[in-house]
């Protein structure tokens, strides 16, 4: 049984330790809490292992898992509605810090928080963002410019 499963040149177990960083995020700044954001980790790479997709490059099966786990996420949070209070007792810790951007991400409305998740901590360009939310390369720039207002807001900065 040496049939081993391959993703744009990686093996299941490359494809988690490479990506799971990034999964984790995505699953994290959409959910807020660590233990729901695991399930959705999990799905997603349940979802690569079982419907073992064709990848043109490593950056395509990066792509590929972003976008799964925002629709897990989603899915998650449809099917699983909980109470505000519950989430405030199990929500990720974040540094109050002035300087991370995981704290502000988290105070952000989540359709600006992905786009300014790729951004800025995916280091994807606008037409990557457009691709992988499926929007419109202007509507990304609007995500990102209004999505900055706010992180301005969060950050009480840019009021002279």
């Amino acid at each position: 049984m040496n049939s081993e499963k391959c993703f744009a040149g990686l093996s299941f177990e490359q494809a988690v330790r490479k990506y799971a960083d990034t999964v984790t995020g995505v699953c994290v700044m959409r959910l807020q809490n660590m233990a729901d954001a695991e399930d959705c980790f999990q799905n997603t790479f349940s979802k690569l292992w079982f419907r073992s997709p064709d990848f043109e490059s490593e950056e395509h099966l990066k792509a590929w898992l972003i976008r799964v786990a925002i629709r897990e996420c989603v899915d998650y949070m449809r099917k699983n509605r909980r109470s505000s209070a519950a989430y405030q007792e199990e929500a990720v810790p974040f540094n109050d810090e002035a300087g991370d951007m995981s704290w502000a991400l988290s105070r952000t409305p989540s359709p600006y928080r992905d786009a300014l998740y790729l951004y800025y901590c995916e280091r994807y360009k606008v037409k990557e963002i457009a691709i992988i939310l499926n929007k419109k390369e202007n509507t990304v720039k609007s995500l990102l410019k209004r999505g900055r207002d706010i992180l301005r807001t969060i950050y009480g900065g840019d009021e002279d």
